[in-house]
């Protein structure tokens, strides 16, 4: 029986289903529509993959801002996603990955200039202004969006215990934000990251039934590249920021590329195509934590007290999701 990446088949272990996905076979191998059972617990391989994600997206926030410190924003975007274009381009070759359906170009084009050109660019600006914390507690106002969006045009449900926990931990995330700087203060540069969060909302809802007709891998790479071209506009003055960076700076973009851009994007696309896309994406949630940590060790960024408070209750909001919050699908 032939493998199919994001498909049971039996009781393989992780470290199994990861080599089945990453291998020629799967990559050639297109994912068949399955019905998502709303209710059942997430299992192992979709956890797996939702954790393998959070932590490269929470790390990008300070590598975001590490990157700064020598490219403009737009400069630092565009090297990001020709990396991580370039990674998923070698993978393409080896295993002679096919071209998407003719009839899927306009819709993949359209949702990875959201996803990938908007959501980027605006995030890399605001970021100028807003800390690698505040943003990735800004980015996770997308789970209230996603569930919205999924609601209105996935028929996806939440019970009033979900919506109470994405309540709770969206108010993390307003206290965060207007704690930033140790006082209530909103900065200019939030709205760019907030913008960042509704465009990857629309990304992730409106690209589920694509992922009934692609193999996460293959979409991972349609996206990516489709998302990469119009960053070209900004290749004006590349090389020589590249020659006057310091090593420290290109390093940092090179890992946003790698890690956080392509492997990163294939997880979630992969855990995307097996669970509703208002549960995967309440595990956002714990990405604020996970930065204001790594940006604390990485760039000394220390956390406020309100920034503390803030992703503690984000963290409580996570918990109720998830365990007291049943997800359903509409009927008809």
């Amino acid at each position: 029986m032939v493998p199919r990446c994001g498909i049971p088949t039996g009781s393989r272990s992780n470290l199994e289903f990861i080599a089945i996905c990453a291998s020629p076979l799967a990559a050639q191998t297109e994912v068949l529509p399955k019905r998502i059972n709303y209710n059942r617990l997430m299992d192992s391989r979709t956890l797996l993959a939702i954790g393998l994600t959070i932590l490269p997206w929470a790390s990008a926030f300070a590598g975001i801002r590490a990157g700064l410190q020598d490219y403009h924003p737009a400069q630092l975007t565009l090297l990001r996603f020709l990396v991580a274009s370039a990674v998923l381009g070698v993978y393409a070759l080896a295993v002679r990955m096919p071209m998407p359906l003719r009839k899927d170009w306009g819709t993949i084009f359209l949702l990875s200039f959201l996803g990938i050109t908007i959501y980027h660019t605006a995030l890399n600006y605001g970021e100028v202004t807003v800390s690698s914390g505040p943003a990735a507690l800004l980015i996770a106002c997308g789970p209230v969006f996603t569930a919205l969006m999924s609601w209105r045009f996935l028929g996806e449900r939440l019970s009033a215990w979900g919506w109470a926990g994405i309540s709770i931990a969206f108010s993390g995330v307003v206290l965060i934000a207007f704690g930033e700087g140790g006082g209530f203060r909103f900065e200019p540069g939030a709205l760019l990251v907030l913008l960042s969060a509704l465009v990857t909302s629309v990304y992730f809802v409106f690209q589920k039934p694509l992922l009934g007709r692609y193999n996460p891998l293959h979409y991972t790479a349609y996206s990516i590249w489709a998302g990469t071209v119009p960053l070209l506009v900004f290749s004006p003055g590349l090389v020589p920021a590249v020659f006057h960076a310091s090593a420290a700076a290109t390093w940092s973009v090179v890992y946003l590329g790698i890690f956080p851009g392509a492997l990163a994007y294939l997880t979630w696309t992969y855990a995307l195509s097996r669970a509703p896309a208002s549960r995967v994406t309440s595990f956002l949630y714990i990405s604020p934590v996970l930065a204001t940590l790594i940006g604390f060790l990485w760039l000394g960024e220390v956390p406020s007290a309100i920034s503390l408070t803030g992703g503690a209750i984000a963290l409580v909001g996570v918990v109720v999701v998830n365990t007291l919050g049943r997800f359903r699908q509409a009927a008809g």
